[in-house]
Order: C-alpha cells, then structure tokens, then sequence
C-alpha cells in the first residue's frame, strides 16, 4: 500500500473513473488541532440544485447517512487492524463506529459529538467537521494516522456516486486498508 502525506487540499476521484457531470470536483484538507484533534474540510464544486442535499436536522447520531450524500473519513493507526469510522451529513448529523479488524464492529461510544458546519452556495458545498482527539483509535506508539478519505453523493435521480483517494477494489469499498492512503501525524497537546 502506498501513502502520502497529508497536505493541503487532497483530491477524490469517484469509483470507476466515471465522469460525473453533476460533481465537478472533491477536495478534503486535513489539519492538526493544537490539542491533537483532526480538523477535515470537505470541498465539492458542481451543480449543486442536481445533488440531493439533506435538510437541516438536530446535530445526532445517526445510522445509515452513508445512503445520502455525506462525507466520510476513516482513521487507523499504522500497522493496526483497528480503525474508526465517520460520517459528516450535510444535515449536520454524524455517526461514528469502531471496527477491530475489516468490517468488524467493536463496542465503542463516542465521547464527544463531532463538531459540523456546512454552507452551501450555488456551486459549492463546503462540509468542516472536527474529530477529537480523544476519539481518534487509541495511538499508544505515536505512529502516523492513516486515513481513507471518501463520499457518497446522492443526486437528485436517486443514483449515487462513491469518491476516495483511491478504490482498491472493483466495487465501491470504503473499508478496505489499501484505501486507507493519506497519513495523518497528530499533534501532541502541549502542557502548561
């Protein structure tokens, strides 16, 4: 599996090369927190009146957002089978999961809600979520996070779109390690 570095604005590419003549582009920039927390900014230009937008809702958790459009990051320390889900909607509900090996769901609560702003304009949709950093997979090695960066985009038609750094496979799978490619070095808290 290759890596990278996380810098700046990281370009997704939709699952199957299909050009999309709704979305124009997907970007996600990643940044340290000071207090260790990830701070994602997810970027999409297109025809945004073709894409189906979720309301707004109460900030919640919430199952399933992953059949609408919605933003998405996956999180595990390098070298580990454990790895964390998130969702973001635009609707500024959540959810977020923990998985000790491919698919395998661990018990696992939250402790503290994501952070979600979203503005819309009319060719842009701009999604900032912050994780933290307490809820990030427990990193007892200070090895580097990686992170599979990826959406799904709802049109209005009802068909879905699926993005990511990369597809491994020949079928939409988020979940898969070799897509997990962008590496995240977290910021240490610094003591008073």
């Amino acid at each position: 599996m290759q890596s990278k570095k996380v810098t700046g604005n990281n370009k997704l590419i939709c699952h199957g090369g299909a050009v999309s003549n709704v979305v124009q582009s997907l970007h996600v920039n990643v940044e340290p927190e000071p207090q260790g927390a990830l701070h994602l900014r997810f970027q999409l230009t297109g025809d945004l009146p073709q894409i189906d937008i979720p309301a707004p809702r109460l900030s919640l958790a919430v199952d399933g957002l992953w059949e609408h459009t919605c933003f998405e990051v996956f999180v595990a320390v390098e070298g580990d089978a454990n790895y964390h889900e998130f969702n973001f909607s635009p609707s500024g509900q959540w959810a977020a999961y923990a998985f000790s090996g491919y698919r395998i769901r661990s018990a696992w609560l939250i402790s503290q809600a994501p952070i979600i702003h979203f503005i819309k304009t009319s060719e842009q949709l701009l999604l900032e979520a912050v994780i933290a950093a307490v809820d990030l997979p427990e990193n007892i090695t200070g090895k580097p996070f990686q992170l599979g960066l990826t959406a799904v985009i709802k049109v209005s038609d009802g068909s879905r779109s699926y993005w990511a750094l990369r597809h491994p496979e020949t079928h939409p799978d988020f979940h898969h390690r070799a897509g997990f490619i962008a590496l995240f070095n977290q910021s240490l808290p610094t003591k008073i």
